[in-house]
């Protein structure tokens, strides 16, 4: 199938509740902007060499989501356009954040990533350090920053049930945090091409999908 084929079948099992990310990485201008065109308006890259040159090419209507992991000195790059941050997974990248979005005059909507897998090879903050960073204050010295959710990514296993109770943890954490953050705390970012589905049953509110819709990956490019 063609990539706005996938796409349809891809937004049609997904509730109107939950936003599609495209997550457009390694794929060249031509085949997103074919997604583009079929109506797609939000998408996803985690390079920021990559997402800067698209952005500079691309329609300004786009909604560019920073998803991978992201360096401090490379905040600066992005900072005037993207839309979100997914991987906030440091004091120290909160507090680049705060800093470049304030050179911008912008505010930067950001997800706080949450270790939940079991492979010790992916980012973000664990529950206690989580709790931590909200209880001390800290964010409160980040005004040009808002935290509007959590994002996670589940360990790459075939095991359902792991996956589902990896997920069902985080939305657990993301429901205990609405009482902290407030009405604008509405975002659950989790779920890709493999388990989005499951991820949307346990609560997610947006998912990551690129494999599904663009095909596989060439990162020998």
């Amino acid at each position: 199938m063609s990539v706005t084929e996938n796409l349809s079948s891809i937004v049609k099992t997904i509730p109107a509740h939950v936003q599609l990310v495209a997550i457009s990485k390694t794929k060249p201008v031509e085949v997103v902007m074919e997604v583009y065109q079929a109506g797609q308006r939000v998408f996803g890259e985690n390079k920021v060499q990559e997402m800067v040159a698209k952005q500079e090419s691309m329609p300004k209507d786009i909604q560019w989501h920073m998803v991978g992991h992201l360096q401090s000195n490379k905040v600066k790059y992005i900072a005037p356009f993207v839309s979100l941050i997914h991987s906030v997974d440091s004091q120290k990248l909160l507090e680049a954040i705060d800093k470049e979005a304030g050179k911008a005059q912008r505010v930067i909507d950001c997800l706080l990533q949450v270790h939940i897998a079991q492979e010790e090879t992916k980012f973000g903050f664990n529950r206690e350090e989580l709790l931590t960073l909200v209880s001390s204050g800290t964010l409160a010295r980040f005004p040009n920053i808002r935290v509007v959710g959590l994002m996670g990514m589940a360990s790459f296993t075939d095991d359902e049930v792991q996956v589902r109770r990896e997920f069902h943890g985080l939305h657990l954490l993301f429901v205990e945090m609405q009482t902290v953050f407030g009405a604008h705390f509405t975002q659950l970012s989790m779920g890709m091409s493999g388990d989005y589905l499951l991820a949307i049953e346990e609560g997610s509110t947006m998912v990551r999908v690129g494999s599904s819709i663009f095909g596989e990956r060439n990162y020998n490019k």
